[in-house]
Parts: structure tokens; C-alpha cells; sequence
């Protein structure tokens, strides 16, 4: 079965850093292309950012360009969001999503519901609190 589980999540004051993980199993993780997205309370999901397992290429959204950095290992079949500088207003359940690069990449810079209803595979997310 296919499977994302993100952890790392937590509670940091504003300024501080925190490192997600997101832990692929059951699929060819080399093949896909890992998002980002993020929920805070009463708002939609949005994109945050994502990495192609199959030539290494990243993109991020405007917020977050320059303080959060995502990176692979292919050995461990796991993605990591580097999160620094941290606003309160991102605080927000952080998800990730696997699935094929042109599908990823319009399902993180629009955050079209119907585009990620069609990613093949999410995580639960982890809940990530920035105070103020």
C-alpha cells in the first residue's frame, strides 16, 4: 500500500526553525515528485513547495522563498522541509503529496482542489504552531 507519514511538527516561537519529514513507502519514491501543502484553521490547503525525485528539481511559492528549503534522500525514501524564520501565520497542518510532476507542480502553485484531489497519495500531515 502506498503510504506518506510526515512528522516533525511542533510548537516554536516566531523566528524559530523546525524540520519536517515525510516518510514514503510502497511506491517507486524515485519515480515521483514530493509536495508541500499546508492548511491553517478555516482556510483552504495551499502549495508550499516541492521536489522531483526523478531530476532533482525544486520550486517553491513566493511566501516561503529563501526560509524553507526541500530536500530528498533517495536511500531513505524520505523528503525533508526545512522551515526557518517561522511567522506566526504559518502555522498550519503541513501535509505532503506524491504524484507526477506537471500534476504537482500546478497543485502547488494554484492550490486548485481539483488538482489535488488527483495526487495519488497523501500523508495525514503534522500540526505545526508558530507563537507569537
Amino acid at each position: 500500500e502506498a503510504q506518506l507519514v510526515e512528522s516533525g511538527g511542533g510548537l516554536v516561537q516566531v523566528g524559530g526553525s523546525l524540520r519536517l519529514s515525510c516518510a514514503a513507502s510502497g511506491f517507486s519514491f524515485g519515480d515521483y515528485t514530493i509536495g508541500w501543502f499546508r492548511q491553517a484553521p478555516g482556510k483552504e490547503r495551499e502549495g508550499v513547495c516541492y521536489i522531483s525525485n526523478t531530476d532533482g528539481s525544486t520550486y517553491y511559492k513566493d511566501p516561503v522563498k529563501g526560509r524553507f528549503t526541500v530536500s530528498s534522500d533517495n536511500d531513505k525514501n524520505t523528503v525533508y522541509l526545512q522551515m526557518d524564520s517561522l511567522k506566526p501565520e504559518e502555522t498550519a497542518v503541513y501535509y505532503c503529496a506524491a504524484g507526477l510532476i506537471d500534476l504537482v507542480n500546478a497543485a502547488v502553485v494554484t492550490g486548485n482542489p481539483n488538482l489535488l484531489r488527483h495526487l495519488e497519495v497523501w500523508g495525514h500531515g503534522t500540526q505545526v504552531t508558530v507563537s507569537s
